[in-house]
């Protein structure tokens, strides 16, 4: 990987800044995303759509246009904008991205790319209510 070094004139001292591209890797998309970091903050990864339970089931109804729509463009140029999903205790709960999730659905898509945080059960009844 190459280094990116960016010097500034000032006539106050400044350091020098090291700045280093991030690896990527392909998704099943076709579209690049962040390898994992152990930073403890949110991963993105590919995850079976099966594995991801929507608990708000009683929320509005999708708008078919809307999906119809994520659906031509997500054939194109694949998912552009993860979903958010909630990891607590290995199982993944959604709670965002319902028509891009419908989408992938109707699509046949086995995977969808999630961006993933992790919590606790007193995290998911905050959710959940």
């Amino acid at each position: 990987m190459a280094t990116l070094y960016l010097r500034l004139s000032s006539p106050f001292p400044i350091p020098t800044r090291t700045f280093r591209p991030i690896a990527t890797v392909a998704s099943s998309n076709g579209v690049a995303s962040s390898k994992p970091r152990s930073t403890g903050g949110p991963v993105i990864k590919e995850i079976p759509l099966q594995e991801i339970r929507r608990p708000l089931m009683r929320t509005r109804a999708n708008d078919p246009n809307k999906v119809k729509e994520l659906m031509d463009s997500i054939r194109v140029i694949g998912l552009q904008v993860p979903i958010d999903v909630l990891e607590v205790d290995g199982v993944y709960y959604g709670f965002s991205g319902c028509h891009r999730y419908e989408a992938h659905q109707l699509l046949g898509l086995p995977t969808i790319r999630c961006k993933v945080r992790r919590g606790t059960k007193e995290t998911l009844r905050y959710h959940w209510l």
